[in-house]
This record gives structure tokens, C-alpha cells and sequence, in this order.
């Protein structure tokens, strides 16, 4: 029986993910070993056009590539726990409106498609250290909110966020799902030094120990400690799983996002890829604790969707690779002469 609450639809899709598609899968590898190429000479290319069709069902291909960015405010920033004031946020979803941030560059070079969505960012969340970020019905109603970014049709969604005061939010998600102390999570963000990290570290730590008896359940971790753009993602990585479309997540603050349906399901996130290790210095622990290989490592710490949307070029050369590609025999070319 369900209680009727707003998380009870939630953990209803959560118990019915679909799975991939094995015979797909197979397809993939058997004319993989057919192309002109020695075995496993593509590397992680390989194994990417696999992905694809295990999560599409049909043969590799990205023909409508999506950036979400998901933009939030949080209370927590009266804490003092980011050099950059919270108006920055809009600030900055205007200049993702107008074609002026980085985003916007690496979608134009991958000609991939992007959308913002401003997540009442003149309501922030509760400050954590002092209450929940939001109550259950806001934040499942954020969750589908984010399930509503691929509702335009997409078949291969990246996700990533904007918002000040993010990163302390994300490492105090960490904190409550996978222990440790609260030093092991936090790092520079926007450019702390040593006292900001510091700060961030008591911050955060006050955060888990007011709610600790409440972070059983990662649902209640998300919205109690979390954003509504950490809700959002979760939301879209859950709807693209249930139309079958695959994810990438990107870095530090997504990938929060991420853990929370990883603690709640680890197969919840087998659609996903993890599009870089960021420089925050947790997040490859983070990464480590779920398991999960980063595709590319270039030192970026800068959210936006911007190391996911670099790791979609990656996905779509590797779906071509495969599809394009001819076999040996298209190509006229003798098995034999394989290196």
C-alpha cells in the first residue's frame, strides 16, 4: 500500500525501471568484430557505441542531442559559503540566454541542442544547517519538472546545473549518503581558499548533524539537504531511464544529483555516462563510492553542462565510428590483413 505522499510516485518509478536491451547489445558487438578495424582498437569507443544501443534499443546513432542546464538558488549562501553572491545565478542564465558562456561555445562547436531552466530562482531553498531545503511536494514536483527537459524529444540528454552556494549543497549530500567526515567532501567551488574551504566544511557538517535522524531514506537526503536543481536532474537522469534515452552526467553538482538515485537504486544509473572527473577534489571520490568511470579528465570545475556536453562530441563520433564505419567485406578489404 502507498501512503499517498508525493515521493510514493517516485519510488514507483524507481521499482520499474526498464533494463537494456541485451539483444541490441549483441547486435552492436557482432558487426562490431566485422569493421574495419582490429578488435577493440577503438578502445572505450567501442564499449560507448554499446551503450547507446542497450539504451536505445536500435543501432548506435545521436541525431538530437540535448544540453539541460537546471538553475537554483539555496538559502545556505547567507552562510557565507561562496565568494560570489546569489544574484550571480540569474546572472548567469542570462548569459546562457544570450550565447555568452562557455556552454554555449561547446554546443555550438558539437552542434548540440540546449535548454536553461530558471527554477524559481527568486525563491531559494531553506538554509540547510537551519531546516529542509524544501518539503516532500515541492521537491517531487521539481523532480518532474526535471522530467519534463526530454518531453521535446531528445535521444541523448546531457544534464547541468547553475547556482551559487551548489557545491557546499552537493558535498553535504555526499556527506549523508556515503560518511566519512565533512572535510572529505568539500573543496575550493568557486574559488574558496583554505578558510572558505574550512567554512564550507562547518557548514556542511552542522547541515548532516541537524537532520541526522532523517537520512535514511536519499529521497529525504535530496530534499532535505538538496537544491532544486539537484531535484531537477535527478528528475530528467529518472525520465530519460523510463523513455530509454541515455544520460551523461556531468560533474560535481550533477553528479550529487546522480548519487541520490544511485543510493536508492545502484542500477538506477546504468543508463548513465559520467562525463569527466572534476578538479573539485571529491568528486572522484564520489565517483569511486558509485563505481563509476569518468570518460574524460581535463581539469574543468566549471558546471554549466560543460564537460558533459564535451563528452557528447565524444558519444557521437563513437556512434558514427560504428555506424559508418564499413566491414571488412563493404570495404573489399581481406580479414586477413588485420594488424
Amino acid at each position: 500500500m502507498t501512503s499517498g505522499l508525493p515521493f510514493d510516485d517516485i519510488r514507483d518509478l524507481l521499482n520499474s525501471l526498464p533494463g537494456p536491451d541485451t539483444g541490441a547489445a549483441q547486435m552492436v558487438a557482432e558487426r562490431d568484430a566485422q569493421l574495419t578495424k582490429p578488435p577493440g582498437a577503438l578502445g572505450r569507443l567501442e564499449e560507448i557505441a554499446e551503450w547507446l544501443a542497450s539504451w536505445t534499443g536500435r543501432r548506435p546513432q545521436v541525431v538530437r542531442p540535448l544540453v539541460a542546464i537546471f538553475a537554483g538558488n539555496h538559502g545556505v549562501t547567507k552562510q557565507g559559503v561562496s565568494p560570489f553572491p546569489s544574484e550571480v545565478t540569474a546572472q548567469m542564465v542570462a548569459n546562457f540566454s544570450n550565447g555568452g558562456a562557455a556552454i554555449n561555445q561547446i554546443c555550438i562547436a558539437h552542434d548540440l541542442g540546449l535548454k536553461v531552466f530558471d527554477l524559481a530562482l527568486e525563491m531559494p531553498t531553506q538554509d540547510i544547517t537551519e531546516a529542509a531545503a524544501m518539503d516532500e511536494r515541492t521537491c517531487a514536483a521539481t523532480m518532474a519538472f526535471g522530467m519534463e527537459a526530454i518531453a521535446g524529444g531528445t535521444d541523448l540528454l546531457c544534464i547541468g546545473e547553475m547556482g551559487i552556494g551548489n557545491t557546499t549543497i552537493a558535498s553535504a549530500i555526499y556527506l549523508a549518503l556515503f560518511g566519512g567526515k565533512p572535510e572529505d567532501w568539500v573543496g575550493p567551488g568557486t574559488g574558496h581558499d583554505a578558510e572558505g574551504v574550512a567554512l564550507k566544511a562547518d557548514v556542511i557538517g552542522r547541515a548532516v548533524r541537524f537532520h541526522k535522524d532523517h537520512l535514511q531514506d536519499p529521497l529525504e537526503v535530496l530534499r532535505r539537504l538538496g537544491g532544486r536543481e539537484i531535484a531537477a536532474m535527478a528528475g530528467a537522469i529518472l525520465a530519460g531511464r523510463a523513455q530509454r534515452v541515455p544520460v551523461v552526467v556531468d560533474g560535481f553538482v550533477a553528479t550529487a544529483a546522480a548519487s541520490v538515485l544511485y543510493s536508492a537504486d545502484p542500477s538506477a544509473l546504468d543508463h548513465c555516462l559520467f562525463a569527466h572527473i572534476s578538479a573539485e577534489p571529491a568528486h572522484e571520490r564520489a565517483l569511486k563510492m558509485m563505481n563509476k568511470k569518468p570518460l574524460l579528465d581535463l581539469g574543468m570545475r566549471l558546471g554549466e553542462g560543460t564537460g558533459a556536453a564535451l563528452a557528447a562530441g565524444i558519444i557521437r563520433a563513437a556512434a558514427l565510428c560504428h555506424s559508418g564505419m564499413a566491414t571488412f567485406e563493404e570495404a573489399a578489404v581481406s580479414a586477413s590483413d588485420k594488424i
